[in-house]
């Protein structure tokens, strides 16, 4: 696969990657300050890529930005962060 760009859908409030309509998806609700990731979503033919990886990074790093929370509800988002301390201080 060549370089995949991860695309933020504020109005439909999901971080995107791939062809659109295989696309990968990482779903999320707003609470106020508080971004809750629900559902991540790769579809077969892009598994064991890293593209899941690259979802959640776009949504942490734009959390981020814009002084937000994150309470990760997906259970590959929980795992992910926490396995890396650079993210420990958005939840």
């Amino acid at each position: 696969m060549s370089e995949v760009v991860v695309r933020h859908n504020a109005e439909r409030h999901r971080f995107e990657a791939g062809s659109s309509e295989k696309a990968a998806l990482l779903n999320y609700r707003l609470h106020g300050n508080v971004v809750e990731i629900v559902h991540t979503e790769v579809p077969p033919e892009y598994q064991g890529q890293g593209l899941a990886a690259k979802l959640v990074t776009a949504a942490l790093e734009w959390a981020r930005a814009g002084g937000h929370k994150v309470m990760p509800t997906c259970s590959y988002v929980k795992t992910f962060v926490a396995k890396r301390s650079e993210f420990a201080d958005l939840l």
